[in-house]
Order: structure tokens, then sequence, then C-alpha cells
């Protein structure tokens, strides 16, 4: 079987773009954007697009639907977990009360648009003004502070929310570059036994040429990243979250049932019917998994920017729907992964603080982010014309 230099192109477009793009910023900002600091930050202030971008992709493979209430849901579940911790009450009780909420907002609209057949657009806009004006009033138009460190330090807040160094490295961060070569371990076991399992199954395999640059890519580059965060502070917790979240929702998308019911909807919905699958129950699945996110997304930054304002979270929306559309998923559902989620977010937020160090004017930058979610839907529909 021979691998066409044209096919690894097309598959891995957005990865070359990553990389052209990252180069391009090193060059103008001095070097500065690939700093030790830098990479650090990259990934907390990007926390909440990885986790909303999962979420995200499964309503976008159910069909290309999307929602537009998570940035508000963000905000008013963290409004509510703030007012508690406020008022001391048990941090976890809080943590609960924000994951559960989030939960019940996408149980919500999942019930309007896989029962009632309400659109998702019209449901979810209907939800964005609807959880902005709660997040307003649970807030009472204020700005509440969170000192509560343990939540800070578990959620990726405040100068301690890292892993510490077990073994205590004077300048490198040793437990960071451990964990770092334990998942590329882990990793290379792990395609190994897949392809031993095609093989004993009799499936049509690639070379193994192919396969084994996949795997050295990917683990100097996880090396690289654990590498870069050693010399800084080591790991933070919201990478930790965003790696559960990412491996969780990777084991949904390739290894269940409901998994692939995603894709067959996306891919046809009456087929899907005709099968003996309700579709009403995938698109219930996808939102309240998107409820669920947007609870840990709101989380996550009202840890990081250690309190919450009502303003929080516009625009979250756009960056996870951004991030998945450029990282390959269909705007006709049906098509995506998770990888593609984390290639489509990490060149958002290698953009967004590329231009940022460069001092671009922030209305630029979002015409900037325009272009390139254009470009990587334009891209999907002229292939989408060729498959046809």
């Amino acid at each position: 079987m021979k691998i066409k230099a044209s096919d690894v192109l097309k598959k891995y477009t957005m990865v070359i773009a990553l990389v052209v793009v990252a180069l391009f910023f090193q060059h103008q900002t001095g070097g500065s954007i690939l700093l030790p600091q830098n990479i650090n930050n990259l990934i907390s202030q990007n926390a909440y697009v990885f986790v909303l971008a999962a979420g995200m992709l499964l309503c976008i493979l159910t069909g290309g639907n999307i929602d537009l209430a998570c940035g508000s849901v963000v905000c008013f579940v963290g409004g509510i977990g703030a007012v508690m911790m406020d008022k001391n009450i048990n941090v976890w009780a809080a943590v609960a009360v924000m994951l559960i909420g989030g939960l019940l907002v996408g149980l919500w609209q999942g019930f309007w648009i896989a029962y009632v057949n309400v659109p998702p657009f019209i449901a979810t806009l209907a939800g964005m003004y609807a959880f902005r004006g709660l997040s307003n009033v649970v807030l009472q138009g204020f700005a509440v502070g969170i000192r509560n460190t343990t939540f800070l330090n578990v959620f990726g807040g405040g100068a301690d929310c890292y892993v510490p160094d077990f073994f205590h490295g004077e300048n490198t961060n040793i437990t960071c570059l451990l964990a770092g070569a334990i998942i590329c371990v882990v990793y290379l076991v792990l395609v190994i036994k897949k392809r031993l399992d095609a093989k004993s199954k009799g499936y049509e395999l690639g070379p193994v040429y192919a396969d084994a640059i996949k795997a050295v890519i990917i683990c100097v580059a996880v090396m690289w990243i654990f590498n870069k965060l050693a010399n800084y502070k080591g790991i933070p917790a919201a990478l930790i979250w965003i790696g559960i979240v990412l491996l969780a929702y990777g084991y949904i998308t390739s290894n269940t049932t409901m998994g692939r019911y995603l894709y067959a909807v996306g891919g046809n919905e009456k087929a899907t019917k005709l099968s003996g699958i309700d579709p009403r129950k995938v698109y219930l699945f996808a939102y309240i998994n998107m409820g669920l996110m947007s609870g840990l997304a709101g989380i996550l930054t009202i840890a990081r920017l250690t309190n919450v304002q009502p303003t929080y979270g516009q625009g979250y929306e756009m960056d996870a729907i951004a991030a998945c559309f450029i990282g390959g998923a269909s705007a006709y559902g049906g098509e995506g992964n998770v990888f593609g989620v984390v290639i489509g977010a990490l060149l958002m937020g290698v953009i967004n603080q590329g231009m940022s160090i460069m001092g671009v004017d922030a209305n630029y930058q979002k015409v900037v982010k325009g272009i390139v979610v254009l470009v990587a839907i334009v891209f999907d529909v002229m292939s989408n014309k060729k498959k046809k």
C-alpha cells in the first residue's frame, strides 16, 4: 500500500499550517512566542477552548449543528460557583453545582432540539441571551472574587496551580519531563497494540514506516512541550484537565457505540433512522455533553482569572466553533475528530498570542481569526464538492 504525498498534505494540512504559523510568529516576535512562560500561558489561557471545542465537536458531528449558548453558560455556572464560595459554602459542593448546572442546561437545550425539533441555532441563540441575563441576575451586576486556594490550585489559578516536582530538580522540573516520557511510552504501546489487533483480525494495514514516522513526530512534539514546561514551573493544573477531557472524548468518538451513532446521524440521518437508531437520543447526548463541558470551562475560567464578572464568556462559543472547523470538522456533519480539535485550538491560540505579543490591535485580531475560519470552511466545502 503506497502513500501519496498529496494525501498526506491533505490529511495534515492544518498541522502544517500550525507549524508554519508558529514559525512565522517566532520570527516576528524575536523568539518570544516559544519561550517556556509563553508556552505555559498558551495552554492556561486557552484551556476553555480545548474543553468547549471537545463538547462542540459532538454537536457538529450530528449535522454541522452548534451551540451558541456555551459562552453565556460558562459565565452563568461560574457566577453560581463564585457566589457559593464567597458565602463560604464547601468548595466541592460549589464545583458539583457548577458541573450539574451545566449538565442541566445541556439537558434543557437538548430537549427542545431533539424532541420539539427546534433548530439548534435558534434554541441555543435563545439560551445565549437567557443565560447571559441570568448571569447578571446571579452576580447582581458586580464582580465576585475567589479566595479559596484549594479551588484555585486544583483548577489552574494562582501561583501554586502546578504539579510539584517530586524529584526537586534545580533548574528543570524532573517530574514534568518524566510525565512527558511516560505519555510517549504509553502512546507507542497503544500504536503497536492497534497494529497487532488489526493484523490479527485480517484488516489491511498501512506501511509500518508511516506509523513510525507519525509516532516519532508526535513523541518529539510531546517531549518538546514538556521540556518547555519543565523549564518554567512544570505541569499546570489546566493541562491535566485538558488532557482528561481530550482523552475522554477521543475514546467516546472512536471506541463507543454512541460515538458511531454521532457520525451516523451526521452522515445520513434518514438512513440512521431506518437502521433502528433514534436520532433524538443522539442529539440529546451531544447537547448534554456540551452543557457539561460548559460547566467545566466555567470552573477553569474563574479559577484562572480568580474572579467572575458578568461579561465573562463572551465570544467563547465562537472560539470553540472555530477550533472545530479549523481542525477539520465538517460543516455538514459526520466528519471530525479530537486530534483535529487539538490542532484547531492550538492554531487559534498561537494566532491570538502571537498577535498580542506583536501588539496587533484587538479588532484586527478578530479580522484575522475570521479569515482563518472562512478559509477552513471553504476548504471543507471544496473537499465535499470533489467527493460528490
